[in-house]
Formats: C-alpha cells, structure tokens, sequence
C-alpha cells in the first residue's frame, strides 16, 4: 500500500498541518504542485486551505484520478471558521461537491480543521478580497451571519492562529483503520 499527503497552502497554515501529519504517520507530505501521477498511491490523503468559496489545488489533484475503487481518499479542509459548527461544515461540503467528481466525492472521508490568518502576510489581491468580504459580512444582521462571516469579522486585520495538532488524532485513527 502506497501512501501520500498532499496539500495545497497559500500562506502556510495548511502546510503546517500536513508535515506534522507526515512526521506522526511518516508518510511523505507533497504541495499539490509537485504530483505528478497520483493514481501510483492507494491512500490519498489531501489537506486543502478554504480561500474564496474553494479548496485549494483539491480539483487541480483529484480531478486527475482514473480508478478509484481500490482507494481510500481522505479529504482535509483547513479554515478560518470553527470547523465543529453545522452551516460550516454544510458550506464546506457543498464546496468540495462542486470541485469533484461525485464518485470521488461519495467515497472521501471529509475532516475539517482551524487553520488561522496573518493580514499581514495576505498580498495585496488576497487583502483586497477580505476587506470587501469584511465590509460585506459586517452588514448582514447578526441572525443572518453564518460562523465564516463572524470569524472574518472576528480577525479582520489582525494576526490569529487556532492549529490545534491534538486535531491531527482523529486523521491518523482514519489512516489506521
């Protein structure tokens, strides 16, 4: 059985979750940049930064598996917004559906963990999308605003990280299994 970490980072949150994961488990931690061929691998384990209503580099990878019944897939979102919360896990899941093909979809185990941001180190296109988004959550009532729009809210402009290894755990019992 051939196993992989991919993952795809922007500003390195994601990344840190992985090479922990890969120092816990020694499987190897690639960016998903660098695969090549990801159908050599049996155990796909792919951890993905929320930015923008999509997972980063998740269809870019998956999307280039052909046989998928021999496979265990794994699929890891890393976001601003508490990852225990109900219209954030539903948000998440309607975004991987809308990446992926639906096979891949229904036989991934989705698992999501907090990941944080530092404003800055957002370049200049990335500072722009969130002062606009921040300005157009900070609008919708309270009632309306789901736990993405608070958590904008909530770090706007300032620097906050909320990786918690302990949540690594409950990957790594997946990848027993």
């Amino acid at each position: 059985m051939t196993n992989i970490i991919i993952y795809g980072s922007h500003y390195g949150t994601t990344k840190e979750y992985a090479d922990e994961l890969s120092r816990r488990t020694k499987i190897q931690a690639l960016p998903y940049e660098k695969i090549k061929e990801i159908n050599n691998y049996d155990n796909i384990i792919y951890l993905g930064a929320v930015y923008a209503g999509g997972i980063l580099g998740m269809s870019k990878t998956l999307n280039k598996l052909n046989n998928i019944a021999n496979k265990t897939i794994m699929i890891v979102t890393v976001g601003l917004a508490d990852p225990t919360d109900e219209q954030n896990i539903h948000n998440k899941i309607n975004q991987i559906k809308s990446q992926i093909p639906k096979e891949i979809f229904e036989k991934a185990k989705i698992i999501h963990l907090r990941g944080g941001i530092d404003y800055s180190k957002l370049n200049f296109a990335h500072k722009t999308m969130m002062k606009l988004l921040y300005h157009a959550v900070k609008k919708l009532p309270e009632d309306k605003q789901t736990a993405e729009n608070k958590a904008i809210i909530e770090t706007y402009n300032k620097k906050v990280d909320f990786i918690d290894f302990s949540s690594l755990d409950k990957i790594i019992k997946e990848i027993k299994k």
